[in-house]
């Protein structure tokens, strides 16, 4: 596969950065990636849900003295806004000229798991969505800071039922486990202080706040360490941790480029990680300059994202609902703001299971065959409208009409494979045969056909 389209995914979603990588150069490519610019205003589709505590009690009041239809309808209106977040967010990630914020927001979204589900207020997923990509590019400790003292963390994590006379331990267990440390580099006796010295920190207006009546304001030791500590407190204390960087640093390895990372390669980069004091961009600068000359194609299972907009970039698809898009993530395992649990999405080789595997197949087919990414007429959105969805679509493959079979398979194989062997240069080969003639009125037909058996490869599944 070529270099410059390899990292165009590992850094975006699809090859499309792959000219812009190959012009700039890599260094200048994230430097104008972590300078790209984001919009801060909150969207219009959020103008009638609830965005303060007052406003929330009050929907809650109009709610229960509703009746059923009311209630209903209410209900359904949210969830029309959440299936819009998720469309604006994916229409980010397709359009933005330098995806690589996006990129790392829905990683921080997959590392401080908060979902609708739980959390039920959707202004404040989108305040959570913000704030990981305000601070993308940032420094590690601010972030922990923030993410935790936000209204969605806390009510995810239950802190809003943490109170001095009735300990809950969830955010201060996944504080240490899933966020910071990993297991075993804590003491249950830190979680349990942990949750001591969050307990009364609960849902205010911008961001959560302690309340003094729910407080507790015990003197406690957190690893070794006695004080009467609070959030930001205990985040410092956290911080100090000989184990600190190397959570963190796996989990950037194998978002971007290794399924498996050897531990030579995070406790490398987690040193480094500590050194700059948890600034992020000095993190992924060093990582991905480093790991760029290497050969290290075919490193890590595509997921579900990279997979389909790779697949829309090739076949320059431009009229595909970003409401079907989240369908069928959804249904790959990858639905946007609703993971499974706390770890999130577990990526590896769960991104190819055999379920998996056979959805992406039936939708390479639709979309080479020009249809949308469903075979039934119609699909049921969460808020119960239909939308017909068994529409033709135009789909276009660029390649080179010049030329022989041989050159036009190589020219695929470049954008799409990490690797061939013989057996497949021969199927290909039987595919367009060596009296191919570009310029005939079915060549378009005949390399599209080609197309779609490459991207049924398990070699495509893989970058």
């Amino acid at each position: 596969m070529n270099k410059n389209t390899l990292w165009s995914l590992r850094l975006g979603f699809s090859a499309k950065q792959q000219r812009a990588i190959e012009q700039m150069g890599l260094s200048t490519f994230l430097e104008k990636s972590f300078r790209s610019s984001y919009e801060k205003k909150t969207p219009s589709f959020l103008d009638n849900s609830p965005k303060s505590l007052k406003e929330l009690r009050t929907r809650r009041q109009e709610i229960k003295s509703s009746n059923a239809d009311n209630v209903k309808e209410l209900l359904k209106v949210e969830i029309q806004v959440q299936q819009e977040m998720k469309a604006w967010w994916l229409q980010k990630m397709m359009t933005d000229d330098f995806p690589l914020r996006e990129k790392m927001t829905c990683f921080w979204h997959n590392h401080f798991v908060s979902t609708f589900q739980k959390v039920k207020v959707n202004h404040w997923i989108f305040q959570h969505n913000q704030i990981l990509r305000e601070n993308a590019f940032g420094n590690f400790k601010t972030l922990t800071k923030k993410i935790v003292q936000s209204n969605a963390m806390v009510r995810y994590l239950d802190n809003v039922d943490n109170k001095r006379d009735k300990i809950n331990e969830n955010l201060s267990r996944e504080l240490l486990e899933l966020f910071t440390l990993g297991i075993g580099n804590y003491t249950e006796e830190d979680i349990k202080n942990g949750a001591k010295g969050l307990a009364g920190l609960t849902l205010g207006e911008d961001q959560a706040e302690y309340r003094r009546f729910l407080e507790n304001d015990d003197t406690i030791t957190y690893f070794g360490k006695t004080g009467k500590f609070k959030a930001e407190d205990m985040i410092d204390i956290i911080f100090e941790q000989k184990a600190i960087p190397y959570l963190i640093t796996r989990k950037i390895l194998k978002w971007f480029i290794y399924d498996n990372p050897t531990e030579a390669l995070v406790t490398y980069y987690g040193d480094y990680f500590r050194k700059v004091d948890f600034e992020i961009k000095p993190l992924l600068t060093k990582i991905f300059t480093e790991e760029f000359p290497k050969d290290n194609a075919g490193s890590k299972i595509k997921d579900p994202l990279v997979y389909i907009l790779q697949l829309m970039n090739e076949l320059n698809v431009e009229q595909l609902n970003p409401r079907l898009l989240a369908f069928y993530l959804k249904q790959q395992g990858m639905d946007l703001f609703n993971q499974p649990n706390v770890k999130g999405w577990n990526g590896g080789k769960e991104w190819l299971s055999s379920q998996v595997y056979l959805q992406r197949n039936n939708v390479a087919d639709l979309l080479c065959n020009g249809r949308n990414i469903s075979r039934r007429a119609k699909i049921i959105n969460d808020d119960m409208t239909s939308e017909n969805v068994n529409q033709l679509i135009k789909v276009s493959l660029n390649w080179t009409k010049s030329g022989t079979n041989k050159t036009i398979i190589a020219e695929l194989q470049d954008r799409l494979l990490f690797q061939t062997d013989e057996d497949l240069q021969k199927d290909w080969e039987t595919l367009l045969k060596y009296d191919f003639n570009p310029k005939a009125e079915s060549a378009d037909n005949a390399v599209m056909r080609l197309f779609n058996n490459m991207i049924k490869t398990p070699e495509f599944q893989i970058i």
